[in-house]
């Protein structure tokens, strides 16, 4: 068995199956729905998250993983074999889990003083969503199952991460007007105009990058923009929500134009789709080194 382990949380949206092959680690969000408390991929699967929107006027609010959590979390995975760990985390401008997992490993080393020298903890910033790290948490996590060093891994995972990007249509402003996570999408005049805008996350930020009317410009604008951006020849992945329809037009379309098919799909688990309503649809990939 490889000494390393590969730990993200639940906004990464590795699919379950993923999770098993490669025997990663998930920390499940704490969602709060009306006054039920649920724990994300644990309580419900993503169609069982959805309805549960359907069924409740207000809107879910996720909760940070605290450092207590992690502390426990780094012994565990210390007890259980294994020396290096690495753990790639939501963006730490969207949620505190970030700097609680950093403080998390000071505060493990001062409480099992005995793992010192003996142990390594690495806590990366996802530097956004869903499949934006998730992807090369997958990666890193297939890299270990091969017996490639912690070095190898560690620089794959620093190299990497700066250089994603996604671009997301949202179907419906009801969310994203409401948890005020995406504050460029609440200021948009709303769904009575049609108004569709397609934001990009990008360097710990999310913002409005143009904003479509109708449903129809924003896949085509989407493509458009992806292959302006993405480096040549490089892999994608396509992130969608609870229309597999918009996913199949999109990875369509991403297929025409670059002549090959994206490598992976995350479909919004409970911490995306709370602040941008479950329809959405997009594209994942590494910029052009021009734009870095």
């Amino acid at each position: 068995m490889s000494n390393i382990r590969i730990i993200t949380d639940s906004a990464s949206d590795i699919s379950a199956a993923e999770e098993k092959e490669f025997n990663i680690y998930i920390i499940p969000f704490p969602v709060v729905i009306g006054e039920k408390s649920y724990l994300s991929r644990i309580d419900f699967d993503n169609e069982g998250f959805y309805q549960l929107m359907e069924t409740h006027d207000e809107i879910p609010k996720t909760a940070q993983i605290t450092s207590f959590q992690f502390v426990e979390l780094f012994k565990e995975q210390y007890d259980a074999g294994y020396t290096e760990i690495i753990y790639v985390s939501i963006n730490k401008d969207g949620s505190s889990t970030h700097n609680n997992a950093v403080l998390a490993k000071d505060q493990f080393f001062d409480e099992y003083p005995e793992c010192r020298g003996k142990c390594n903890i690495y806590v990366f910033d996802g530097i956004g969503y869903s499949g934006q790290y998730g992807y090369p948490v997958v990666v890193a996590a297939r890299m270990a199952m091969e017996n490639q060093t912690i070095t190898e891994i560690v620089a794959y995972l620093t190299g990497i991460l700066p250089k994603r990007r996604i671009y997301f249509g949202i179907y419906g402003l009801k969310y994203a007007a409401k948890s005020g996570r995406i504050p460029s999408a609440a200021a948009l005049v709303g769904d009575a105009f049609g108004v569709k805008p397609i934001m990009k996350i990008w360097a710990n930020e999310i913002v409005t990058a143009v904003k479509c009317r109708g449903e129809k410009k924003l896949i085509a604008k989407m493509v458009d923009m992806t292959v302006e951006d993405m480096e040549p020849g490089t892999e994608y992945q396509i992130v969608y929500g609870s229309d597999e329809a918009c996913r199949d037009e999109l990875t369509e379309r991403m297929t025409e134009r670059l002549g090959y098919g994206p490598t992976d799909f995350f479909q919004i688990g409970a911490a995306v789709a709370a602040n941008a309503g479950p329809k959405v649809v997009g594209t994942i990939f590494n910029v052009k080194p021009d734009l870095l």
